[in-house]
């Protein structure tokens, strides 16, 4: 599956991780960065990623800042992102069960890496089930 990935200063070593992570699992990541921990603008790095997303050119992304809060607020601004802040397994499996979310956010200071893992396989591994969800997911995008 095609990725994209992005984040702030704040979501810098989460965002690391992730990316080592998701290579390991065989997915091809398209990295927005950023790539440090300066201090930067997350929309620069977010709103790209999101683009990707909602272009078709990745199939999911995954956005990371301090909290999670910034980057999910500039995904969704970007028609056809249904982006969701995840702080633990199970939100993922909702947010793509019944959100059909393309796309989460996650905040370094709220999620270590060995929960971002759960997080990460949840929403990559979780079928939409569409249904009475596909109806509010239509009204979404209207």
């Amino acid at each position: 599956m095609n990725i994209s990935l992005a984040c702030d200063h704040g979501g810098y070593q989460l965002k690391s991780q992730v990316s080592d992570y998701l290579k390991q699992l065989g997915h091809v990541v398209r990295d927005f960065g950023t790539f440090s921990c300066d201090s930067c603008d997350y929309p620069d790095f977010a709103r790209p990623a999101a683009e990707a997303v909602a272009s078709g050119e990745c199939e999911r992304g995954i956005v990371i800042c301090t909290t999670g809060i910034g980057v999910s607020m500039v995904a969704n601004k970007v028609k056809g992102v249904r982006c969701a802040l995840c702080v633990n397994p199970d939100m993922a499996h909702m947010t793509r069960a019944h959100n059909n979310a393309n796309m989460i956010a996650m905040g370094q200071k709220y999620v270590d890496f060995a929960t971002a893992k759960l997080i990460v396989d949840e929403f990559l591994g979780t079928p939409f089930e569409g249904g009475k969800h596909a109806r509010r997911v239509d009204k979404i995008e209207q």
